[in-house]
């Protein structure tokens, strides 16, 4: 029997990317963004490459009302999932003076709260399917505050806290956990990042423009994933900071007063 994989955000970057390398691995997938049409192509792409079949699964994860619903409906389809990649975010630019509540509300949501009603819907099946494996992307953001990023940088750290107990709870259950943690990868993502009063920030941030491509990306979380490794590191130099923070603290805490977060 094929494995299936669900994965939100799968319309562009990492997530699409590591769908297709999921197809090339024989994998089933449901994949689920906002956009319909761009996921139908994102279908034809994966069969092409060798996925048994796709399911398109289109919704708005800040519709957290229905989000078990969805959950129910992606579970159904193929009668199980083997791995769920929650994957989908959005980021943000303004300080945490400037920034409006419902800039933090509606990054929460999506970042955190719809993970967390997704799982809770389907950690249940996969301890009674015999196991599991829950997957999701955080950001080296969530490893330490950044500038710019009041509402991002909590939604990413609450993730490692949830998920991190998922994983020490339900062990003994089969269910494995594995932590994506990507710094700059070249993807839209801060086009689409709210700003203080929650227009799009519509540019691409020069950090970003220089990550690593969304195909280098994919392949390593799919591989880790496949690895059931704990966590992956997906990024270049940056990555760095990650070490700094747990051996420097103080030094870790310097820097990010400096860093450039545009």
């Amino acid at each position: 029997m094929n494995k299936v994989v669900w994965i939100t955000g799968a319309s562009s970057g990492i997530g699409r990317a590591t769908a297709l390398e999921f197809a090339k691995k024989g994998y089933c997938l449901i994949i689920t963004a906002l956009e319909e049409d761009i996921l139908e192509e994102v279908k034809a792409k994966a069969l092409s490459l060798g996925a048994p079949d796709v399911f398109v699964l289109p919704f708005d994860l800040s519709n957290t009302e229905e989000l078990a619903n969805l959950a129910e409906t992606a579970w159904t389809h193929f009668g199980r999932i083997d791995i769920m990649y929650n994957n989908a975010g959005i980021s943000q630019r303004g300080t945490t003076v400037e920034t409006e509540m419902k800039v933090i509300n509606k990054v929460m949501n999506i970042n955190y709260f719809a993970p967390v009603i997704i799982v809770k819907q389907i950690l249940p099946k996969m301890i009674q399917q015999g196991g599991g494996q829950l997957a999701v992307t955080t950001s080296i953001a969530g490893k330490f505050g950044f500038p710019l990023r009041c509402a991002y940088s909590s939604s990413k750290h609450a993730l490692y806290g949830f998920f991190e107990t998922i994983a020490a709870e339900n062990y003994k259950d089969n269910i494995h956990v594995t932590i994506v943690c990507p710094g700059r990868v070249r993807t839209n993502i801060s086009l689409y990042a709210l700003e203080k009063d929650g227009k799009q920030h519509g540019k691409m941030d020069k950090g970003q423009a220089f990550g690593i491509s969304p195909e280098k990306a994919g392949k390593q979380i799919a591989k880790a994933i496949i690895k059931k490794k704990r966590e992956v590191l997906i990024g270049s130099k940056e990555l760095v900071m990650v070490y700094i923070k747990r051996f420097f603290p103080g030094l870790c805490a310097k820097i990010a007063r400096s860093i450039s977060s545009m």
